[in-house]
């Protein structure tokens, strides 16, 4: 897990395992043992890395989340309240950027299918199908929604959307994780819209 979890956020950040050792003020040979699930780090060992990477050491020795959650809009139990009714898409805490948008997602349209760039590492993507079909999700475990539907995915590997019908309208919000205080690490997030923050 350890192996799997420090080569993943090295290879997000574009650092090499030399670069990452130097930064982390170990030898590449330590560094990459521990890559390849052959080493045992002590405790020092995995803080400088995790430092290096601007991360707590928490995110190195525990499972990532990436729990895919899916509510089909048939199965929804909606709430009553005095002079309205409520569903529950999704509850995340913490702090960072949350980003809204409505996406027209067209078979026709340039790039169609093609697997969206991973989003800084702890990003979640929550999408809502407002009309049409679609199949949306990590890309290599998509799942097909229709209007009503809800899922939750991680946004910092690969994933797609493409419409299984015509044009379709999804509601997506994107959650980014605000760095971590005191790790010197700047994250540039980009948005579906294109623009830098």
């Amino acid at each position: 897990m350890v192996a799997r979890n420090v080569r993943l956020l090295r290879e997000q950040r574009g650092l090499s395992l030399a670069e990452l050792a130097r930064q982390a003020g170990l030898a590449k040979q330590t560094l990459s043992n521990l890559e390849q699930g052959a080493g045992n780090p002590t405790v020092d060992t995995l803080f400088s890395i995790a430092t290096a990477l601007g991360v707590p050491v928490t995110r190195l020795v525990a499972e990532r989340e990436q729990v895919m959650t899916v509510q089909r809009g048939d199965e929804v139990v909606w709430q009553r309240h005095a002079g309205y009714e409520s569903r529950s898409l999704d509850h995340i805490y913490g702090s960072g950027v949350i980003e809204n948008y409505l996406v027209r997602i067209g078979r026709d349209l340039e790039g169609a299918g093609k697997p969206s760039e991973s989003h800084p590492v702890g990003t979640l993507e929550h999408l809502y199908v407002i009309s049409g079909r679609v199949r949306v999700g990590p890309a290599d475990a998509p799942v097909e929604l229709s209007a009503g539907d809800f899922v939750r995915y991680p946004g910092d590997r690969p994933h797609v959307y493409e419409s299984l019908d015509g044009e379709s309208l999804v509601h997506i919000v994107v959650s980014v994780p605000r760095v971590q205080p005191g790790t010197g690490t700047t994250t540039v997030v980009r948005t579906h819209g294109g623009g830098r923050r």
